[in-house]
């Protein structure tokens, strides 16, 4: 196909259709490729999930877009090649363009002219996480999607999120980093009617105000310096799907009035056009922020909040999530046993007893990345002390340089627990050492906030949840 010519389909009706939105509105991601395996055309539902836009997409080696490892065993287009006329099917997974491995079911199939010659192919991509997702359920008692958990905070998530997974409604995840809120987002979208179209994710947090709004909205050719082609942006790509809008938290005040308007009337402007498009998309937020507080404070829109907070999950942290710990160690110990091919069996009694009683600021993310450096380290059947992280081992609490030139000091959690004989929880350790700092500082919260090196807020919230603040 030359460049800049649209594809038509001919004879088929009264006049020449165009291709391309007739195929974007096929559920599945579909690809045209030329006999050297080119891409020619690419549909939106590819778009969404390989995060490879058709223009970049165009004239460059499916290979290299899907990143398959259909593709590095072996090409299914060789097969066809070597006189197969039939379609020919596969499962595998795909490397997408944020490094997300996707498991996918690729459908290969040659386009023929009237004569019979082979002038293309044509491939089907269909996301089949779900499916994987209810064959990982076959044997787990305690869980929904990727989640796992019996605590009874996670027990009353798992029984809301089918119920809310089959209304359009906006939902709002809260909670700190690592509870798990891409997983919560992706578990619903996967449950509900909308799973067979796409799931497009955008960190509101990771772009500069000027390009966040073209990537969410989409512009038109020539709209600013650099606008060669036309964009959809991720709302359109999200069609009949879910947009995910991580760290919402972050969203400039600007894009936060287009983002309210769209819930309103599921509308989208893209830069440069004065003609609305609509969308079906439902919409999930996510943040770890305190947006009550950011709405006193003038940095989040309250009317935006309360559109986004139709729907509330807060995810628990995990210190809070008791035996689950314990849960989630055999869980991530099991599959990456399975994935790393190691025959390691479990850990000793004293690396459990140390993981049990450290309290995972990074909560399931910082977990799973414990066990994970554990096994890769780890020669024997059986995780020990010295195969976990330093950190843990022998963890401490580092405390800013007192003024005056004093030297820093630090209270190691053992000494601490060791403590007028009593076996202090990490709870109780941080107390003291705000007891202690508030004495040094003789009442004062500022300076006893520098000398724990926190910040003011973060030291009344500590003090709050410990009821010190009286």
């Amino acid at each position: 196909m030359k460049a800049g010519r649209v594809p038509r389909i001919k004879d088929l009706f009264e006049l020449p259709v165009a291709l391309s939105p007739l195929i974007d509105e096929v559920p599945l991601g579909v690809a045209v490729l030329n006999p050297k395996r080119e891409v020619l055309l690419f549909n939106r539902a590819l778009e969404a999930l390989t995060g490879f836009a058709r223009h970049e997409a165009r004239g460059i080696p499916c290979a290299h877009i899907l990143r398959s490892n259909i593709c590095i065993q072996q090409c299914p287009i060789a097969r066809l090649r070597n006189g197969l006329s039939d379609s020919v099917s596969l499962e595998g997974d795909i490397i997408n363009r944020d490094r997300r491995k996707i498991p996918v079911r690729v459908t290969f199939a040659p386009i023929v002219d009237l004569t019979g010659r082979t002038v293309g192919y044509l491939e089907a991509v269909e996301d089949i996480r779900g499916l994987r997702e209810m064959e990982g359920k076959i044997g787990k008692a305690y869980g929904f999607g990727q989640l796992v958990g019996r605590s009874p905070q996670m027990e009353r998530i798992f029984k809301i999120l089918p119920v809310i997974a089959q209304s359009d409604s906006s939902v709002l995840i809260t909670g700190e980093t690592g509870t798990g809120k891409d997983f919560i987002a992706e578990a619903i979208h996967q449950a509900s009617q909308r799973a067979k179209s796409p799931f497009v994710k955008v960190n509101c947090g990771a772009l500069p105000e000027t390009l966040l709004e073209s990537e969410l909205f989409g512009h038109q050719k020539g709209a600013f310096t650099g606008a060669v082609d036309s964009k959809p942006g991720r709302f359109r790509l999200a069609h009949n799907g879910t947009l995910y809008l991580t760290e919402i938290g972050d969203l400039p005040l600007s894009l936060q009035v287009k983002l309210l308007t769209f819930l309103d009337d599921k509308v989208v402007y893209p830069l440069g056009s004065t003609k609305g498009l609509h969308v079906n998309v439902r919409v999930i937020a996510a943040t770890h922020r305190d947006l009550e507080q950011m709405v006193r404070e003038g940095r989040f829109r309250e009317d935006l909040l309360f559109r986004l907070n139709v729907v509330r999950l807060h995810l628990p942290p995990l210190r809070d999530r008791g035996d689950d710990v314990r849960l989630l160690l055999e869980h991530f110990l099991n599959t990456l046993t399975s994935q790393f091919r190691k025959p390691v069996k479990g850990f000793s009694g004293k690396a459990l007893r140390i993981l049990l009683d450290y309290p995972f600021p990074g909560n399931v993310r910082e977990l799973r990345n414990v066990v994970e450096y554990a096994l890769n380290i780890c020669p024997e059947d059986q995780i020990h002390p010295r195969h976990l992280p330093a950190y843990l081992v022998e963890p401490r609490v580092d405390v800013q340089r007192l003024q005056g030139g004093d030297a820093a000091f630090e209270v190691p959690r053992r000494v601490q627990q060791q403590e007028a004989g009593k076996d202090l929880n990490w709870a109780a350790v941080e107390r003291k050492l705000i007891m202690d700092a508030l004495v040094k500082a003789r009442g004062r919260k500022s300076k006893a906030a520098d000398l724990l090196g926190w910040g003011r807020s973060t030291l009344w919230r500590k003090m709050k949840q410990y009821e010190m603040d009286s």
